[in-house]
């Protein structure tokens, strides 16, 4: 089979990883991709949201499937006009990426389904944010409605810093019309984690659980980032605390999607909070998370094209996935600056003696003059798989040793805090 990987991160590069280990899968393709996919298949020049130069490019090399992998994409209906003109895709359609497109759409789901979240208002003009501010608890996370490069959220201590906020997002356009509906909700306190799972619309598989890192400096602090790293397991689950989330969160979520005529087929993000009074849903995606697809695909044992078949064709409920009892620490190396303003181009050194303790992951690389050189904000990652998840985190650590480039930033507590 041929297939078409849409994006360009380490997400993608994770993705393409697992399916090129598939004994049907005969060429890959990534539309952009980075310099270590093309050690996997061929990089196409296409951006993820050039729909019409995506679709040609499909016809014409008789694409046998498109993986669309970024939020943008899916939320803009690429997989809708990639099946509009008969061309198989794995991920949901636009209506059913509004789970996280819109996080006003997805907090009116869990309310109307019995979802455990936090409490929320919506306001839509920055006159109504400000006054809300007046009456709200604080702290109070201020959320974007919409897609924001996983940097749409502000934990606001005072009622000054909410204010200076949503007149960010709202007045200043600091995420477009992103940030042009509002989120105000009460903040949570207890451990994250992350569920992935697969879903054909009916029956929802959910995968390794895994723990994000978003802050961009050591002991959470700092800006928000797309990821700086990420482990699985990201928590000890008993089996009755897995049986609580299926039948309160994850069956319910899809449940409601069905029932509302957008059912979700795909890879569905939940976003938890482990409080005091039960987890609760914080957000949800409507694809892998990157970097927890790095840290968790490394754990899965069932060839990843079957499972998306089984997917696409709703017979999930068939199909038995296997999954490694091992752990795994995912460790982010960014640009200096990220994720504010950074420099590309520079040099990196060190692959080969640092991929002999864990699988290295491109995200923003490129090359230049034959060299392999900087060409993003998160750059790559090293994934170590080991018996336990100290292990995992030691063997990540020890790779990151070896690689350089000018500027490189990485946190150094992934999976201790």
């Amino acid at each position: 089979m041929k297939l078409l990987i849409v994006g360009g991160g380490g997400r993608e590069h994770a993705i393409a990883w697992k399916l090129s280990q598939s004994p049907r899968v005969s060429q890959i393709y990534a539309a952009p991709g980075n310099a270590g996919i093309a050690e996997l298949g061929e990089c196409v020049p296409l951006a993820a949201t050039d729909f019409d130069g995506l679709i040609r490019f499909a016809q014409e090399k008789r694409i046998d499937l498109v993986v669309v992998a970024p939020d943008d994409p899916l939320a803009l209906g690429l997989v809708d006009r990639l099946e509009a003109v008969g061309i198989p895709a794995f991920g949901p359609t636009a209506a059913a990426a509004r789970i996280e497109s819109s996080k006003a759409f997805s907090k009116s789901l869990m309310r109307q389904a019995g979802i455990p979240t936090a409490d929320y208002q919506v306001v839509t003009t920055l006159s109504d944010a400000l006054a809300a501010i007046d009456t709200v608890d604080l702290p109070v996370v201020v959320k974007a409605d919409g897609l924001a490069l996983g940097k749409g959220v502000i934990i606001a201590r005072t009622r000054s810093e909410a204010v200076a906020a949503v007149t960010d997002m709202m007045e200043h356009d600091r995420f477009g019309k992103a940030g042009h509906t509002i989120i105000l909700e009460t903040c949570l306190s207890g451990p994250e984690l992350t569920v992935l799972a697969f879903t054909d619309g009916k029956t929802i598989r959910p995968m390794r659980s895994s723990r994000d890192h978003k802050r961009a400096f050591d002991h959470d602090l700092g800006p928000n980032t797309g990821g700086m790293g990420a482990v699985s397991p990201g928590a000890e689950l008993s089996a009755m605390q897995w049986k609580n989330l299926q039948q309160t969160v994850f069956q319910p979520t899809i449940d409601a999607l069905r029932a509302m005529g957008c059912p979700f087929k795909g890879v569905i993000y939940f976003g938890l909070m482990l409080t005091e009074d039960g987890p609760r849903v914080i957000e949800y995606n409507a694809r892998f998370g990157d970097p927890e697809a790095q840290a968790v695909l490394p754990l899965l044992k069932t060839d990843l094209l079957e499972i998306f078949e089984a997917v696409i064709d709703e017979r999930l409920d068939q199909m038995e996935i296997e999954w490694s009892d091992q752990a795994s620490c995912c460790v982010v190396a960014a640009s200096g600056g990220y994720p504010v303003a950074y420099e590309k181009g520079y040099p990196i050194t060190g692959l080969t003696d640092a991929a002999v303790h864990g699988l290295i992951f491109h995200a923003g690389t490129a090359r230049q003059d034959g060299a392999l050189v900087t060409a993003g904000g998160r750059v790559l990652a090293l994934t170590a798989v080991a018996e336990t998840l100290e292990e995992a985190i030691n063997k990540a650590y020890q790779g990151m040793e070896s690689i350089r480039f000018t500027g490189m930033q990485m946190r150094k507590d992934i999976g201790q805090t």
